[in-house]
């Protein structure tokens, strides 16, 4: 068996330049400043990707350094997913305020049945001024996926592949209303 790599040199699943993507949109009444901060915040991911989703999909736990996240600040999540367990490393890659909050996520989803699976996912925040608010832009692009078990071959259907990407992006739907709302509270 061939040895795997770290980073973008990992077999990927989904074959060589494809990614599965998910846009959300959400208006908050909050600045895009409030937005931003509450990102920046690493410790609000626990409220707002964790508490606030739903008990199937959501974060666990969050280990972070104190004070806002900035460009090469690393932190450690454990989530909650029906297919298993997810433990991820992520690194901060883009923190422009008020503009864009990026992080890069290496995930392990432990599935049910033990096997465990590899992503690299981008989760990317473009915050515009909007009216009375800001306009949030989540898109989550998994740029890799180690292999494709169980539930995870949809992917390996255009058909069942879409729906998918719509399962995901209700629980993507569901985090960034709940960043909205939450930024509008603080």
């Amino acid at each position: 068996m061939k040895e795997q790599y770290a980073g973008s040199r990992r077999a990927n699943a989904l074959g060589e330049g494809r990614e599965l993507v998910v846009r959300t949109e959400e208006h908050s009444a909050a600045t895009a400043g409030a937005v931003f901060d509450l990102l920046a915040d690493l410790r609000s991911h626990l409220e707002w990707a964790g508490a606030l989703q739903g008990k199937k999909t959501r974060l666990v736990s969050l280990e972070a350094p104190e004070g806002p996240a900035k460009v090469g600040t690393e932190f450690e999540t454990t989530g909650a997913d029906p297919m298993g367990r997810f433990s991820d490393r992520s690194v901060v890659t883009e923190a422009t305020p008020k503009e864009v909050f990026e992080f890069v996520t290496e995930a392990r989803l432990e599935t049910k049945n033990g096997e465990p699976v590899d992503w690299t996912v981008v989760h990317r925040y473009e915050l515009s001024p909007d009216g009375t608010g800001c306009r949030i832009v989540c898109t989550d692009r998994v740029t890799r996926i180690s292999a494709l078990p169980g539930m995870l071959g949809m992917f390996r259907v255009p058909v069942l592949r879409w729906l998918g990407l719509k399962a995901s992006g209700t629980v993507s739907r569901r985090s960034v209303r709940n960043l909205a709302r939450l930024a509008e509270q603080r």
